[in-house]
């Protein structure tokens, strides 16, 4: 009875996902937009440079391109929208979903998995790329960093999406792609479960979370206990 009791009290009971790179094949593609939208009104700010604001609200981001890339002209606000327009055009377009997302969700929600998503892309693009792909009924709750004070590596829209999901954030598994991201998710306390771009996969950096995995096919459910 005890080894039942304390199986189930480890058991985590609740999972978080990122949208971008780790649900939808979609941040490739905010640096073609943010590369189009910045030639436009010739923000001097070079596609390496995006990295320095991986995982920042997308106002955050251009606010920083502004005072270390300043430019003339469009405000901070026109040049965020006009990225958002483009993202969410480009996503449904040429975007998809993971590898391994699909049987995941459908495995949680087999499982009764309380499940929400927490992004720092702008609670627009969050709903409506979610819902396009058809994700939606996997999840209980949909949580933008718009609707906190920071985005990611603060850990704010996690602690978030664990109170409107109910949970404890001791009891949550995070599911990232980015360092920032797997910043956040420790920094709320959470087991990180890291799924780092090919690229990326063997960053040192990584090395804090808890697992790192080459897709989310290689998952297993035992990842859930603490």
């Amino acid at each position: 009875m005890d080894i039942c009791r304390n199986f189930t009290e480890a058991m985590r009971d609740t999972a978080i996902f990122d949208m971008d790179g780790l649900l939808l094949d979609t941040e490739p593609l905010w640096t073609k937009s943010m590369k189009t939208v910045s030639e436009r009104h010739e923000i001097p700010v070079k596609p390496y440079q995006f990295k320095e604001t991986t995982g920042l609200k997308i106002y955050e981001v251009v606010a920083y391109w502004a005072v270390k890339y300043p430019w003339q002209g469009a405000s901070v606000q026109q040049v965020s929208d006009e990225v958002i327009e483009d993202i969410i055009a480009l996503s449904k377009s040429e975007g998809r979903v993971m590898p391994g997302v699909l049987p995941l969700l459908r495995q949680f929600r087999e499982r009764g998995v309380r499940m929400g998503v927490a992004t720092s892309s702008p609670r627009r693009m969050l709903h409506e790329l979610i819902s396009y792909f058809e994700l939606e009924h996997y999840f209980d709750v949909l949580c933008s960093a718009d609707e906190v004070g920071f985005g990611k590596p603060h850990p704010a829209v996690y602690l978030h999406c664990a109170e409107r999901l109910r949970s404890n954030p001791l009891q949550c598994i995070v599911f990232e792609d980015s360092f920032n991201g797997m910043v956040s998710g420790k920094a709320a306390r959470m087991k990180v479960i890291a799924v780092p771009d090919p690229a990326h996969f063997d960053d040192p950096r990584f090395a804090i979370a808890d697992e790192r995995l080459h897709s989310l096919e290689e998952f297993h459910y035992d990842y859930m206990l603490s």
